[in-house]
């Protein structure tokens, strides 16, 4: 799959594909939908399937100093793209400008004139431009003009009811839910980031923790999590078994909420190096023992706990 961080001059090859529009953060059950369809209809068609998604979340730019909600990083939001075999991710840099864009300069000057779309798949909800101008009528009656088909793309609901969408399943996440949001996904929550150097307080205690930098993902319940970690150094995949801590740390009177991860029978150093991590099971909350001889007998039995989860998901 062909990564484009513009849509100023994308190749011959690029152009005229089914295109899905949106943030699809998290892809989740409903974003994996919309992309069977477009690859669907690309099939049919005998053109590119593609993604137009933006970089960063539109709400970073109009809520700057909202706390972080992320799901999905471009990285492995690009990586799971590619395993449902799209051609193309086009990942427009939505800053201020781009904001600025009136509706019909978007569906003109980007959709017709630079990608030369055939088919445009989006939700029923869908609003683009300058405030949020156009919207789904709008895009059906300029395109069917410019010989552009739309495919509006069905809710989709969880077997319970459910509706799945990015908003759910971030509750889920901070309620301690990582369980109900990998069901709405349709695969655990995974974040990754660089492991940096932290207090060397998990060493003395036994349990060596990779501090992985959170940047912008949300922040899900405090507490005790059986992970999986891996080791992203440009190989195939290998996934190590991990419990995890998110929080302030109140033992230690922390301040600033931190993921730690404590990976089951592996030794190495991790520093400066990028980890993924996935979350399987919420185990508890953070606690404040009476002294750190509770808090180790505590750490051992949230790793017996972790080996009992994780090998019934093997």
């Amino acid at each position: 799959m062909r990564i484009f961080a513009h849509t100023d001059t994308l190749p011959d090859d690029a152009r005229g594909a089914v295109v899905a529009i949106g943030n699809f953060d998290g892809l989740h059950r409903g974003h994996q939908r919309v992309i069977k369809e477009t690859r669907a209809i690309a099939t049919r068609l005998g053109v590119p399937a593609a993604v137009m998604t933006f970089e960063p979340h539109p709400r970073r730019l109009f809520a700057p100093d909202a706390p972080p909600f992320r799901l999905t990083s471009l990285a492995s939001k690009a990586r799971r793209l590619e395993g449902f075999g799209l051609d193309c991710l086009v990942a427009c840099r939505f800053d201020a400008a781009f904001a600025g864009i009136p509706a019909e300069a978007f569906l003109d000057d980007i959709l017709i004139d630079r990608l030369g779309v055939r088919h445009v798949v989006v939700g029923r909800d869908f609003r683009f431009g300058h405030k949020r101008a156009g919207d789904v009528d709008m895009l059906k009656a300029r395109g069917q003009a410019a010989g552009i088909g739309l495919t509006l793309a069905p809710e989709v609901k969880a077997e319970d009811g459910t509706m799945i969408s990015s908003n759910t399943i971030r509750s889920l996440l901070v309620a301690g839910d990582p369980l109900g949001a990998a069901r709405l996904l349709g695969h655990p929550w995974e974040v990754e980031g660089e492991v940096m150097h932290g207090d060397a307080r998990g060493r003395d205690l036994g349990f060596p923790t990779a501090n992985v930098n959170m940047g912008d993902y949300l922040h899900p319940a405090n507490g005790v999590y059986a992970v999986r970690a891996c080791i992203e150094d440009g190989g195939a995949p290998q996934w190590i078994d991990g419990a995890a801590s998110f929080g302030l740390r109140p033992q230690f009177a922390g301040t600033d909420p931190r993921l730690e991860v404590f990976l089951l029978d592996y030794s190495g150093d991790l520093y400066g190096r990028t980890l993924r991590v996935a979350f399987y099971d919420f185990l508890r909350g953070e606690q404040v023992f009476t002294d750190v001889e509770g808090l180790i007998a505590q750490m051992h039995r949230d790793v017996a706990q972790t080996r009992e989860i994780l090998a019934k998901t093997a």
